[in-house]
Parts: C-alpha cells; structure tokens; sequence
C-alpha cells in the first residue's frame, strides 16, 4: 500500500488527530522557544533594505546586483522548503532545527566579512536555514501544542517576528553609523537572536526520534490536492502583497508628493497596523475552524488598501490602516493554516514545504513585477491595479483554504 493522491476531507471531531486531545497544557518553556526561533526568521533579512545604499557604495554593487541581493532570500526559501519534509522525516524536527539555527549563525557571520562573494553566499546559507525555519516552527506547533492553542501560538510567534523585523530595519542603518565595521557589523547583530535559541533548542533534541526510525510512514508532499494547492496559493499571495508593499510603498508615497521621511514613518505605520490586526485575531476567531469568510474578508480589506492607494493617494494613512489589518489578518490565517489543514506533524512539513516553496517563489515575482510595469509605464497605476486584481484571486484561494477541512492521503 502507498500513497496515492491528497484529498481534502471534512474536519470532524472523529477525524482529528489523538495526539491533540492528549497534549499537555503549553508550556512558558515552549513559548519562549518557539518564540525565539519566530524571532530569526525576518531578522537577517529585513535590515538588508536600509543598509542597500551602502551595501551597493561599499562593495561597488550596481543596483541591479542590489535586486538580486533582495530577492536571493525569496528564491532560495522556494529552492529549499520542498527538502525540509524529507530531511524533518530522516533527522527529527527537533535535530534539523538546531541543525538550521546552527547554519543560520554561521550564515550570518560569513554574511558579514569584506567579500561580495560571502556577502552573496551568507546569504543563500543563512536564507536556507530560515527556510527549514519556516517549515519546521507549524510542524513542531501542531505536534506539541494543542489543537485549540494552535491560532493563538501562531499569531504570538508572528507577532514576534514582526517585532524583530521591524526593529531591524530601524536599527541597521544606526548601528553602521555607530559601530566599527560600518554595514559588515550592522548585517550580524541579529546572530545574538541564532544563538540564543541554538542554546534554548538544543536540550530539546532529547528524545526527538527520526520518524524513520519509529516505522511513521513519511508524509509526501500533496501535489494532487486541490486544498493543498489553495493554501499554497493564499500563502504566496499574501506574501507577495507584503513583500511588494515593503519594497515599493515609500516610493508609491513618494512619486504622489509625500517626504522621504514621512514614507519611511508610513512605512512603520503600516507594519505596526498589521502587526495589532495579527496580534488580535485569535480573540475574535477562538474557537472557529471555519476561516473562509475572514481569509477572504481579509484580502477584501488588503485590495482596498491598494484601492484608496491609487485614487486617493493623498489619504496615505487609511491606505495604509487597511494595507496593514488586511496583511495582519491574512499572515496568520496563512500559517495557522499550514498547520490546521494537516493531520500529523509529518504532514505539517510535507504542506507546510509546499505552501512556503510556491509561496515564496510568487512573492519572488511581486516586486520585481510591479517595478518592471512602473519602468514600462513611468506610472504606479498599471502596478496598482495588478495588486487590486491579485488580491481578488486571494480571497478565492483563501476561502478555499479556509474551509474546515484536512488534507488527507488515501491508499491504493
């Protein structure tokens, strides 16, 4: 018997996982681990944007290779997540975990040395280790944490990761000011975070068996399921929405009148709205497995952020209120979904290394997208419009995704 095609099936309470009524309360430990791996997950990444100026004068990048230095990360997560399941299934999530953290440091640190070519290699071996990150963090939630914590632990490890994104991208540009190394040592502060939870993980490889090695049959990755392909679909888009709008949002403020300065505050407004709207989600959605019309609700709000964007760009702050509740809202359905949509840890990783490897290579696409259309058009209407229209298809893919049901393997 092997496995054939996923299907997606009703949730029921006779279906789901018995682990989930045997789990333990979560426990202060756990959290605290879970939220120090949530806390590398963006932080080498988003300070990179405010150090590009001098990256570029430093090292003699033209902006071109600045683009590429952008987009590596994005690429090399939807290179590496589709390994992850497998690797999870051999080593121990748990293992690998440490393992990637463990990369994630030496990444970091070569990232930071007086060569573009270990400037371009940090950085594909630290973006790989937040990859296997990205996969394994809803594998090892929905295997210890209870089936009704499992919303509320996603939007804390999420709100965390904005924080320490956040704070990145306002302290980089400071600390190459400040610290001797210029932009080298402003690009590794964050390997306090690597190996803080290297530390915290490593006690935790106790007892983590290879499934392998318990007889667990690993879980393939569910091309053939129609519900896989939404959550794959309403993750990369929502992705792709937020990764376009931190690349280009200042800009689009910009070109329409407003400061530098200003847009830059804009900016930091909009990832504390969505922030708040992830960090709150959970208080109005307790209990309820049905996340159709908030997916779509949610991606509702997101298009007319873009909307009021582009016919009213002079209301900068209500654009940027609903661009922010709207990516908040849709983040954390994302992920919870990777996780909810899944019967056992195994199956976690194998959807959760689908969701991220063609999430990842769509939001790849978004900002050089929209910066191609702006070049064609020397206008951010075409662009716009293209995110309008994108965050439509969201909303289908959402309230797919966010029906209340698992992703399920039959045997032939």
């Amino acid at each position: 018997m092997s496995p054939q095609s996923s299907i997606s099936r009703p949730l029921a309470p006779s279906t789901s996982p018995a682990p989930d009524r045997t789990l333990p309360a979560v426990s202060i430990g756990l959290v605290v681990a879970i939220c120090l791996v949530a806390a590398n997950l963006r932080t080498s990444l988003t300070g990179v944007g405010t150090l590009l100026p001098a990256i570029e004068n430093g090292s003699g990048l033209t902006a071109s290779w600045g683009g590429l230095l952008s987009t590596l990360p994005l690429l090399t997560f939807a290179a590496t997540s589709p390994l992850v399941a497998r690797a999870s299934h051999r080593f121990g999530s748990a293992r690998l975990l440490v393992a990637a953290l463990g990369a994630l440091t030496v990444g970091t640190a070569v990232r930071s040395l007086p060569s573009v070519i270990c400037l371009f290699a940090g950085t594909v071996i630290l973006s790989a280790a937040i990859a296997f990150g990205n996969v394994l963090l809803p594998a090892l939630i929905r295997r210890s944490v209870p089936a009704h914590r499992i919303q509320g632990v996603s939007a804390l490890y999420i709100t965390v990761m904005g924080v320490t994104a956040a704070v990145s991208s306002g302290i980089s540009a400071p600390l190459s000011h400040t610290l001797p190394g210029s932009w080298h040592t402003a690009l590794a502060w964050g390997v306090a975070f690597s190996v803080a939870a290297f530390f915290v993980w490593l006690p935790r490889m106790r007892g983590d068996k290879p499934q392998a090695g318990d007889g667990v049959t690993r879980s393939p990755v569910p091309w053939r399921s129609g519900l896989a392909w939404q959550v794959s679909m309403f993750m990369g888009l929502q992705s792709l929405a937020f990764y376009t709008a931190v690349a280009w949002l200042p800009s689009i403020l910009i070109h329409h009148g407003t400061s530098g300065t200003t847009a830059g505050w804009m900016l930091f407004y909009y990832q504390l709205m969505s922030l708040a709207s992830g960090s709150l989600l959970p208080l109005f959605t307790r209990g309820r497995h049905d996340q159709r019309w908030t997916a779509a609700g949610g991606s509702v709000v997101l298009a007319a952020g873009f909307v009021v964007l582009l016919s009213a760009p002079g209301l900068s702050v209500v654009a940027c209120t609903l661009l922010g509740l709207g990516t908040g809202v849709c983040l954390v359905l994302a992920l919870t979904f990777q996780s909810q949509r899944a019967g056992s840890a195994g199956e976690v990783a194998a959807l959760a290394g689908m969701a991220q490897s063609i999430g990842y290579l769509v939001a790849a696409s978004g900002p050089l997208l929209l910066g191609i259309l702006h070049d064609a058009t020397n206008s951010w209407t075409l662009p716009l419009v293209v995110l309008v229209g994108l965050c439509v298809a969201m909303a289908g893919a959402g309230y797919g995704a966010g029906r209340d049901r698992l992703v399920r393997y039959s045997a032939r």
